[in-house]
């Protein structure tokens, strides 16, 4: 913990003027950002008694080790640079949105030459005009389904739009009237756009005059008895209107506005924001953050309103913005908004009418919003719990088994027989200490002797680690060689050491596991309370006979089979039954699950390995390039395989001795059998590589 008294600027070193300022820690890393009318006046703020300061500050300043600042000219420029170094260093201390989805948007790609309508989600492309965000995906498709009557604009892919075009035939929307069809020439490029611009017009709200229009058109045919053409128009002005009902009027005087809402306690806040477009809701979405800082409502709002336009420009920033509190300048941010938006923007409080109704709305969606995440958050750790619980009552447990390690056996008709060992701490997969074996002491399909091996293997480990580490003193007892010399212990293979190999997925927590001295993390260095064989009872007598040889007795053993779900233990002659509605059942199952997920996938990346080999892959010397040169100058390995010494020598950058290498160690493989294609009866040649195409 550093004292921020040793880092702290002398205040005439402070100007105090407009500016930005980063603390850092001892690693040079920035913790915190933050903006300031009078940078002097705010510093002085982080540098007074610690017991004033808010717990969170406290945190903050007591965790950085220097301070810097950048001056800026206005208010406006210090608000910019706040948001892109915040955005660039993900500072741990300032507040976070996160949001569980990502929301898609009704997208246009007017960066093409013939637009397309389709649903977007993720980051947001040049030259693209987006609608929304919507809650759901089909909400989009049906409103885009109703105006494709009146905007019959592509919504094809780029593949579906070639092919039409080279084959001459449009696909079944430009049949029933959807799609102008613009593949195959039946409109031009400038109608087309003219019809992508006037949809776009109609979802930004200028919903009126097509309408109206419409039914001008309507009027006029049936006056002049073309009665088929009007019901068309009658029926594509019903189109419009139902489009336009799913979004029902909030605001009178086509207002385009947004309405951001907080909802916050002592350590969380939600944001809900309600995107009104022409007068209606158009779009909806949230966020929920932690208050890593000190933070007020008007300081989450200038948060999220960051978070909200720091990327968009043009439309995308509506004229007004409401929200509960303003932020701490609300000059500069209103003047930010404009220069994004690239007019005026009111940022203000609703005080009356509608719009102080509807920011009720959406302040009651905010409580919502938190309520929900919060009881999530508590289900989530309640229902491991409980799994807990269950589980250390079903096997009679004296606690609730917080480390849990399960292990699987995968091979294909005894070749590459590999094992997996995945950890759970508290319910939740640690996937930072993941494992994986291969069985190397003998060659064939034995589970239960694979089992045997690698519990072995794995808990020899562990004692050699407390016998490095000095967790455990030497006793009368421990002068047994059995016990100096784990991997002599009992009749267990001893084998080589099990090759591990790095994590499948990386583990985001893996600062936190336990280190040696050069900081790489301890791999077995601590015991479960539960080990879980995938398996019956042949499977737990293995895995229990590996532990009684190490003489560790101190760690429960089960098996989950698959036939039944039941649950065996070392000792008992008939399984634990759990209910199937049980959390402690289902959390075995994820755990064994995931056990035969890992197994499994690097018995096929060994498998995939192993058969993509070459003879030539042994002759020593001979590298990439020169194997592909052979491969080349012959055409296979099969060929290669029949020439001669002299002939070998031929190839550029093949000497005498290379030649008599690559020779004898073709001589010394055997061809393997002719592969057969059952469907045509041709033989499957060996292809450059060596291995079956």
């Amino acid at each position: 913990m550093a004292d921020p008294s040793s880092y702290r600027p002398k205040p005439g070193q402070i100007p105090d003027s407009p500016g930005v300022y980063r603390f850092r820690d001892e690693h040079r890393r920035v913790i915190y950002v933050g903006k300031a009318k009078n940078l002097r006046q705010r510093l002085a703020n982080y540098f007074q008694d610690l017991a004033g300061l808010h717990p969170r500050t406290r945190t903050m300043v007591t965790t950085a080790a220097s301070v810097e600042w950048t001056v800026v000219s206005t208010e406006v420029e210090a608000l910019q640079l706040e948001y892109s170094w915040i955005k660039e260093y993900d500072p741990r201390f300032n507040v976070k949105y996160r949001d569980d989805k990502s929301y898609p948007y009704l997208a246009v790609t007017l960066n093409e030459e013939f637009p397309r309508v389709q649903v977007m989600r993720g980051a947001k492309k040049k030259g693209v005009r987006y609608f929304g965000p919507y809650g759901h995906a089909w909400a989009i498709r049906e409103t885009v389904d109703l105006m494709l009557r009146v905007f019959p604009v592509r919504t094809c892919s780029a593949g579906v739009f070639k092919n039409a075009a080279r084959t001459g035939r449009p696909c079944l929307l430009g049949y029933i009237g959807k799609c102008s069809a613009p593949c195959v020439g039946r409109v031009t490029p400038e109608e087309h756009r003219e019809l992508a611009d006037d949809f776009c017009d109609f979802m930004a709200g200028r919903t009126g005059a097509y309408i109206r229009r419409l039914e001008k058109d309507m009027m006029a045919a049936a006056e002049e008895m073309e009665y088929e053409r009007a019901a068309r128009l009658r029926d594509d002005a019903e189109a419009l209107k139902r489009a336009m009902e799913k979004s029902a009027v909030v605001l009178a005087d086509a207002t385009d506005a947004d309405l951001i809402a907080v909802a916050e306690d002592e350590l969380e806040a939600a944001v809900q924001i309600f995107h009104v477009r022409g007068g209606r809701v158009r779009g909806q979405r949230g966020w929920v953050t932690d208050k890593v800082e000190n933070v007020d409502t008007s300081g989450l709002v200038e948060h999220a309103i960051q978070q909200l336009y720091g990327e968009e420009a043009g439309d995308a920033v509506p004229k007004e913005v409401l929200v509960p509190a303003l932020p701490e300048d609300p000059d500069a941010v209103s003047q930010w908004l404009a220069d994004r938006r690239g007019s005026q923007v009111s940022l203000r409080i609703p005080q009356r009418g509608d719009k102080k109704d509807l920011m009720a709305t959406v302040q009651r969606n905010a409580l919502q919003a938190l309520g929900l995440h919060k009881t999530k958050r508590a289900s989530d750790l309640t229902t491991r719990s409980r799994a807990l619980e269950e589980i250390s009552e079903a096997l009679g447990l004296d606690t609730a088994p917080l480390r849990i390690e399960c292990f699987d056996i995968s091979h294909l008709q005894g070749d590459d027989v590999v094992a997996s060992m995945v950890v759970f701490e508290d319910g939740l997969a640690r996937k930072g200490e993941y494992r994986r074996f291969q069985i190397k002491s003998f060659e064939g399909q034995d589970d239960v002797r694979s089992m045997h091996e690698v519990i072995g293997r794995r808990f020899r480990r562990y004692l050699q680690e407390k016998e490095r580490t000095g967790e455990w003193e030497e006793t009368p007892a421990d002068t047994d060689p059995a016990r100096t010399d784990p991997a002599r212990t009992g009749p267990a293979p001893t084998g080589p050491t099990p090759a591990h190999s790095a994590p499948e997925d990386p583990a985001p927590d893996s600062a936190a596991e336990p280190r040696e001295d050069d900081g790489r993390p301890k791999r077995f260095a601590y015991p479960p309370q539960l080990l879980v064989v995938d398996g019956g009872r042949p499977q737990v007598a293995a895995a229990k006979r590996a532990l009684d040889e190490l003489g560790i007795d101190d760690i429960a053993v089960c098996g989950l089979a698959k036939r039944l779900e039941e649950v065996w233990l070392p000792d008992d002659d008939d399984p634990v039954v759990l209910p199937r509605s049980s959390e402690g059942l289902y959390l075995l199952q994820r755990i064994r699950d995931e056990a035969h997920r890992f197994a499994i996938t690097y018995q096929r990346a060994r498998r995939a390995k192993r058969i993509r080999s070459s003879p030539l892959d042994d002759v020593a010397g001979l590298g990439e390039t020169r194997k592909q040169a052979l491969i080349k100058h012959f055409g296979s390995v099969k060929k290669l395989r029949q020439a001669t010494i002299d002939e070998i020598c031929e190839v550029p950058g093949i000497g005498r001795r290379t030649a008599e290498s690559v020779a004898a160690a073709l001589a010394s493989t055997t061809p393997a059998t002719p592969a057969v294609n059952t469907a045509t009866g041709e033989i499957i040649e060996e292809d450059d590589g060596g291995s079956k195409t």
